[in-house]
């Protein structure tokens, strides 16, 4: 049968999808940017591998904590380097689980919900391992000092693997407070799929939080190998507040609330007004939590709620600093082209960090239909969310040298990352052992690019200016770390969803017309 048509109407829909089309292309491919930012974690592994998806990767580490007569196989290489740092390492699991716990059905609905929750598990699993009595943690395995002098791919490892740890004559708050609000945030994270394994990381955390309380004193005094990469400069008050309002979150227990209520002036949580937010400085990051609680009205007593108000006054001064938005001298700077700019070494830490507290409390106030007062005026959660958006778009291509920072991405992006793995041929394209200072001599000089693409690490990122040298040796700019993508995952995920429905609502008019 024929199908009468008109085709007035059939040239007006070519042209009107052809304009949404164009529209829609002239965005970031958010949920391609995702998919390879979960990809960057398989790089990272230690431990015997599953079949993974990076193929140039294989088994490392697989003595570690031999010496020691435990078991610290697995976890994660923070950076270009082989040594697994516990801070770094448990502050990118926390950023990952509360990225999911946010973004769960966003993530979800890019198909990347089991990449990201392998991810996670990678993570916690070695916790679990490195908790080997309730108070005892194993901080490190390896050091910086003898691991930086040589050059080697991870499967060919001939430097120290000693571990350290901490315990009741070594205390390390901090440390254990972080690891404490990664297994609480990893346990909600896997409360409906797996409540075995969540109630364990929950056991974990609550044992983990009560050792760095009762036994105080900074971890980088304790393990001093790490003093040198990974210094505690704010101290254990930050962590041992973080750890308390994560447990609260995953085991809705009142003690964990008062905890952070009562200790909030003593350890600063009500004091400190912070324009930045990474591994070491979490000050913001509790007050953004704190703020959550009170958005959504989860305290029951005025005492309570008025603490929580303070918490937020600081949180909201960190937004507004972000935004520039503040009182002169108290913004956070940025380039000429509108990244911000905390810090020369490894800056895009604190850009991803920022995108991500910007962005979940933009949903938060948005749900609660309210906007923050700024010193220069009110500011608005779409204001909030355009400007993370605005950074993510600069990582993503949108900045003066039309480079993605997110490495893999995009035709442009850094070809010679400041990492071991991927800047030596694959052991399985030349399987012969490439030892300690050989790789320095043959493969970290090369002008050439990685012969490994480090498919979804952040790297470093630009200078004030907004330049940047991709050369192998400049570690500043383009060594890349894990806790700088793991905060981008969530922010990818909700930022592909507002693409999707903004699809829609520019197709579907058309759609029903027709």
């Amino acid at each position: 049968m024929a199908i009468e048509t008109n085709p007035t109407w059939i040239l007006v829909s070519i042209i009107s999808f052809t304009v949404v089309s164009s529209v829609v292309s002239s965005s970031f491919d958010y949920g391609l940017a995702l998919s390879k930012s979960l990809l960057y974690f398989e790089s990272q592994r230690s431990g015997r591998l599953p079949t993974i998806r990076v193929h140039w990767r294989g088994h490392s580490g697989l003595t570690d904590g031999l010496e020691q007569g435990v078991d610290l196989v697995g976890g994660y290489y923070d950076a270009g380097d082989h040594v697994k740092f516990g801070l770094p390492m448990a502050f990118t699991v926390t950023m990952l689980s509360w990225g999911i716990i946010e973004y769960r059905d966003e993530i979800s609905s890019a198909g990347e919900l089991d990449h990201a929750l392998e991810a996670v598990k990678w993570g916690t699993d070695y916790f679990v391992k490195a908790h080997t009595h309730p108070n005892v943690l194993w901080a490190e395995v390896g050091d910086g000092d003898t691991d930086h002098y040589c050059w080697q791919r991870p499967e060919d490892m001939t430097t120290s693997r000693q571990a350290y740890k901490i315990d009741p004559e070594n205390p390390g708050s901090d440390l254990a407070g972080e690891t404490a609000a990664a297994m609480a945030a990893a346990s909600m994270v896997f409360r409906e799929s797996n409540p075995h394994y969540s109630q364990l990381l929950l056991h974990h955390a609550q044992q983990l939080f009560e050792f760095g309380d009762k036994y105080r004193g900074r971890y980088d005094r304790s393990v001093g190998v790490a003093k040198s990469y990974y210094a505690s400069v704010s101290g254990y008050n930050d962590e041992l507040l973080w750890a308390a309002l994560w447990l609260y979150r995953a085991s809705g227990r009142e003690e964990y609330l008062r905890y952070a209520i009562d200790n909030a002036h003593s350890l600063g949580g009500v004091g400190w007004a912070i324009s930045e937010f990474s591994w070491d400085i979490k000050f913001a990051g509790v007050q953004i939590l704190a703020s959550q609680l009170l958005l959504q009205n989860k305290h029951h007593k005025t005492h309570q709620h008025n603490i929580l108000k303070k918490y937020q006054s600081k949180a909201e001064h960190f937004i507004c600093s972000t935004l520039n938005k503040s009182k002169e001298g108290q913004n956070a700077h940025r380039t000429p082209a509108g990244l911000l700019f905390i810090r020369q070494w490894n800056n895009m830490q604190y850009v991803t960090g920022a995108t991500f507290l910007l962005t979940i409390y933009s949903d938060q106030l948005n749900k609660s239909k309210q906007r923050i007062q700024c010193p220069l005026g009110s500011v608005g959660p779409e204001e909030m969310l355009a400007f993370a958006k605005s950074q993510v778009d600069y990582i993503l291509g949108s900045n003066p040298q039309g480079l993605s920072y997110l490495v893999g991405y995009g035709s442009r992006y850094p070809k010679r990352v400041h990492h071991r793995g991927s800047s030596i041929v694959s052991y399985k394209e030349n399987k012969g052992f490439i030892g300690c200072t050989q790789g320095y001599d043959q493969w970290y000089g090369r002008q050439r690019d990685n012969p490994n693409v480090l498919v979804g690490a952040v790297v470093g990122g630009p200078d004030l200016h907004d330049n940047f040298r991709d050369v192998r040796g400049n570690f500043m700019q383009t060594e890349a770390c894990t806790y700088n993508t793991a905060p981008l995952v969530g922010v990818f995920a909700k930022l592909r969803m507002l693409e999707e429905v903004k699809y829609e609502e520019m197709v579907m008019p058309l759609v029903s017309s027709a």
